[in-house]
């Protein structure tokens, strides 16, 4: 029996992940939940998988966090608030997985807080390593911390690089389905509306993960990502347009032989396999239907089309705190887009920008990763109030 920690429980992935718990409960057992500020859905899921305690990191007011602890607490669970209270359940010693799946860079404390504690973190929140790769990965290996991907295509990664040696790896090829603008031209894609960039073609996410979908920005944060999981240097990572979502990653290697992971587009396969591993366990989920699919097609992204790609591979080349900047830039851009105050294609345009003025520096410490973090989030939103989109 292993037992969970939740971070952002009640997102997409989060509530994935307690649809696995509920269909193992001999295998697995929920310790502590978070939300950001979502408690009407963290009681139920708590009256449901009784954890010893929760967290909300914002709230209304005292009285309203008055009303939650006690009705909490006559379910015999403790409640704790703000950033503060996350990370501490974060650490807490009594479970076997941590399983981050907070959105955006305030998924970073968290996870060190688990990496330092020894804890194994199942990692949906790409933001840790893409903010911070060079600081979590060295509080992993010092506190014997481990890191399991729980993104489909890290999964699959994972997967198929399993008993393999770095050195016999030729390419990592990161699969995408081109979102829904896969064939807009340039021009048709600066009229995008909200609506629009919401219709994800395969998969059921959230607003902000799946906008970055939509410009490429996903993919281009998990060419980071497999930067730091894999030890992998960013000449052998590729990024392959798939648009049937089928093969979720495949690895080439030295001898020409290429392993490809595939499955159905169901995000509780790779957190199922992250919470079981090294075990695989039988489940009762939709399986791939072959006769389906005669045909899976592939090709080349468009660097000029999807900017926010190309941009990516220039923060991670660029090292430092260039990605720190690249990622809080995005995510005010994405919000400001959500709001209507932002084109779709201005989006990669102020990321840009940013990292253009953007003075970089070492990634080695949390103060230098925040440092960067608050400047690029001010300066985007500095731009925002000058020149209104």
């Amino acid at each position: 029996m292993k037992h969970v920690t939740i971070l952002g429980s009640t997102g997409s992935i989060g509530v994935s992940c307690l649809d696995v718990i509920s269909r193992l409960p001999e295998h697995f057992a929920v310790g502590y939940l978070t939300t950001h500020q979502n408690v009407e859905a963290l009681y139920e899921q708590a009256r449901q998988f009784r954890p010893k305690a929760v967290a909300v990191v914002e709230s209304s007011d005292a009285g309203e966090r008055s009303e939650w602890r006690g009705r909490f607490k006559s379910l015999g669970i403790e409640f704790l608030t703000g950033a503060a209270g996350v990370e501490e359940l974060a650490g807490r010693d009594d479970v076997d997985v941590v399983v981050n799946a907070i959105v955006g860079a305030a998924g970073l404390r968290p996870t060190l807080a688990a990496l330092t504690a020894g804890k194994t973190v199942a990692l949906a929140n790409k933001e840790t390593l893409v903010t911070a790769g060079e600081l979590v990965a060295s509080t992993a290996r010092q506190r014997g911390g481990k890191i399991i991907p729980i993104d489909s295509e890290h999964s699959a990664l994972w997967q198929c690089l399993e008993g393999e040696s770095l050195a016999s790896i030729e390419t990592i090829i990161l699969t995408a389905s081109g979102g829904p603008f896969r064939t807009r031209t340039i021009t048709e894609m600066e009229k995008v509306t909200v609506t629009e960039a919401l219709q994800h073609p395969n998969w059921s996410m959230g607003r902000k993960i799946t906008i970055d979908s939509a410009t490429l920005m996903n993919k281009g944060l998990e060419v980071i990502e497999a930067c730091w999981l894999f030890e992998a240097p960013l000449r052998k990572i590729r990024v392959l347009i798939h648009p049937q979502s089928i093969i979720h990653s495949m690895v080439e290697f030295v001898d020409g032989s290429i392993k490809a992971q595939m499955g159905t587009p169901d995000m509780r396969i790779p957190i199922q396999y992250a919470l079981s591993y090294p075990q695989r366990l039988a489940n009762k989920l939709p399986r791939l239907d072959f006769s389906r699919w005669s045909t899976l097609t592939f090709q080349e992204p468009d660097f000029d089309k999807f900017a926010c790609l190309r941009l990516a591979y220039q923060a991670i080349e660029n090292g430092g705190t260039a990605p720190t900047v690249l990622n809080a830039a995005n995510e005010v851009a994405v919000h400001a887009f959500l709001d209507e105050r932002l084109g779709f294609l201005d989006i990669p345009r102020m990321v840009d920008s940013a990292l253009q003025r953007h003075q970089n520096h070492r990634a080695a410490d949390l103060e230098a990763v925040i440092s960067a973090d608050q400047w690029a989030r001010e300066f985007v939103r500095d731009e925002l109030r000058r020149a209104p989109y």
